[in-house]
C-alpha cells in the first residue's frame, strides 16, 4: 500500500514523502548519510553523528580497524559504570596500586599517569577522574586488576560489554590503550561506546566535563581541548600513541542538539584540536532541522497478525526530525520497515518498526517507531483467518 504525505513547509521548500509499508527486518541506528562525504578533514579516520536524529554527517573510514590509544579507556569506564549501576561496585570501594600498575602506568612509566603511589589504596571515586580527566594508566590498571584479578581478565569483560553494546569491529586486550598488535577499534564503535555512556550513565558522564583533577599534589587539566573552546563541549576522551597518532572522541551540545565526534590518526595535538573544532562547528552550522512528524503524530500503520484489529498505528517517542544541508532541496522518500505482520499481543509503546528516509538511493535517517495502542489477541476465528491469509500470501509469492 502506498501513502503520500505532505509535511509542513520547511525553509524554502516543502518536503514530499512517499511512505511505503513493506515486510522487512528493522534496521539499526547510525545510518550513512547522502552528504556524509561533503566535508574535507585531515583526519585519516573521522565520524560525526547527530545524536537526536541518528544522522551521520561525516563518515571517513569509520568501519576500518585502527589502534585506539587511550580512547580505549571509554570501554574501561563503561564496564565500571555498569557495575556501579547494577550495585556490584560502590564508589567508595578501594583499589590497590600494584607494582605492575605503578611500573607500567605510574610516574616511572613516562606515560599518562595519575601519580598514584606504589601499594597505596585509592577509592573508586578518585580513580574515575584519575582515568577520565588525567588518563592515568596506573588508575586504569588498578581498576582492571581489582575487578578481574588481571588486566587480561578485565579485557574479557570489555569484550563481553562490546557485544552487549553492539560493537562489530573492535577487540580489547587491555584497559589502558597501550599499544598491542591484537587490539583495535573502529571510529564507529568508539562513537557507540561514547553514546552508551552518555545515555545510560548521565550522572557519571559529568566526570568527562571536569576541568581538572588533583592527586598526590599534582594538578592536571583535562586533556580534552574542546572543553575550553566555548562550543558546548562536555566530553569525552583524547588519545595518543606513536602507532595511533592523535585521536579524540568528543561531544558538544548547541541549542539542544548533541553531536558526537571521533577523529584519529592526526599528526599533532594542534591538528587534532583544530580538526575536531572545525568538524563540530560545521556539523552545527551547515544543517537545518526539519520536523517530519510531531510528537504523537502517526507515521503510518503496521499489519497485525492474530489481533483484535488488523493494523496498528506507529509513531516516534517524540518528534521525528531530519537534518538537511542548508540550501539543499532533496527529493525525500521514506519507508516504514518492520518484520511482519507483527503478532498480537502488542503493548502500547513497543518498538515494532523503523522509519527509513532516503534521498534517492542514499539513506538519511533510520528512526524507531512504536505502537500507539495496545492490541490484544483476537478470537480464534480471527487468528485462523489471519493464518489462512498469511498462507495464501506465501503461496502467491512462491508461485507467482
Amino acid at each position: 500500500m502506498v501513502f503520500v504525505l505532505y509535511c509542513k513547509r520547511f525553509g524554502r521548500f516543502a518536503t514530499r514523502i512517499a511512505l511505503i509499508a513493506y515486510l522487512a527486518l528493522a534496521g539499526t541506528w547510525l545510518s550513512p548519510s547522502a552528504w556524509a562525504q561533503d566535508f574535507e578533514t585531515k583526519a585519516p579516520y573521522a565520524f560525526l553523528l547527530d545524536v537526536e536524529t541518528g544522522s551521520v554527517l561525516l563518515d571517513k573510514k569509520s568501519n576500518e580497524p585502527m589502534p585506539p590509544s587511550s580512547m580505549v579507556k571509554l570501554m574501561t569506564m563503561a564496564v565500571v559504570f555498569d557495575m556501579l549501576k547494577e550495585g556490584q561496585l560502590s564508589i567508595t570501594d578501594e583499589f590497590l596500586i600494584s607494582e605492575d600498575a605503578w611500573r607500567r602506568g605510574g610516574a616511572v612509566s613516562g606515560g599518562s599517569t595519575m601519580f598514584a603511589e606504589l601499594n597505596s589504596k585509592i577509592a573508586l571515586s578518585d580513580l574515575i577522574p584519575g582515568v577520565v580527566v588525567q588518563s592515568g594508566n596506573d588508575a586504569a590498571i588498578a581498576i582492571a586488576e581489582g575487578l578481574a584479578g588481571t588486566e587480561p581478565g578485565f579485557a574479557r569483560l570489555m569484550n563481553a560489554k562490546a557485544q552487549d553494546i553492539g560493537l562489530t569491529g573492535s577487540n580489547f586486550t587491555n584497559a589502558t590503550g597501550l599499544p598491542d598488535s591484537e587490539m583495535h577499534v573502529t571510529a564507529r564503535d568508539l562513537a557507540k561506546i561514547a553514546l552508551y555512556i552518555i545515555e545510560q550513565h548521565p550522572t557519571y558522564y559529568s566526570y568527562y566535563g571536569m576541568e581538572d583533577f588533583t592527586w598526590n599534589g599534582v594538578r592536571q587539566r583535562n586533556r580534552n581541548p574542546l572543553l575550553s573552546m566555548g562550543i558546548g563541549a562536555d566530553g569525552l576522551k583524547t588519545g595518543h600513541t606513536k602507532e595511533a597518532g592523535y585521536g579524540l572522541v568528543g561531544s558538544a551540545v548547541q541549542d539542544g542538539r548533541r553531536l558526537l565526534l571521533v577523529v584519529n590518526g592526526l599528526s599533532s595535538m594542534r591538528e587534532r584540536r583544530e580538526e575536531a573544532r572545525k568538524l563540530l562547528l560545521w556539523g552545527f552550522r551547515a544543517f537545518d532541522k526539519a520536523t517530519l512528524f510531531d510528537a504523537g503524530e502517526t507515521a503510518g500503520n503496521v499489519s497485525v497478525f492474530g489481533g483484535t484489529v488488523g493494523r496498528v498505528g506507529v509513531a516516534g517517542k517524540g518528534p521525528i526530525h531530519l537534518l538537511i544541508p542548508k540550501g539543499a532541496q532533496p527529493d525525500l522518500r521514506a519507508r516504514i520497515v518492520y518484520q511482519g505482520p507483527v503478532s498480537a499481543p502488542i503493548e502500547k509503546g513497543a518498538r515494532i518498526a523503523n522509519l527509513r528516509v532516503y534521498d534517492g538511493e542514499s539513506e538519511l535517517l533510520n528512526a524507531p517507531l512504536y505502537a500507539q495502542e495496545d492490541v490484544d489477541v483476537g478470537p480464534l476465528h480471527k487468528r485462523a483467518m489471519d493464518a489462512a491469509l498469511a498462507l495464501l500470501k506465501q503461496m502467491w509469492r512462491q508461485y507467482f
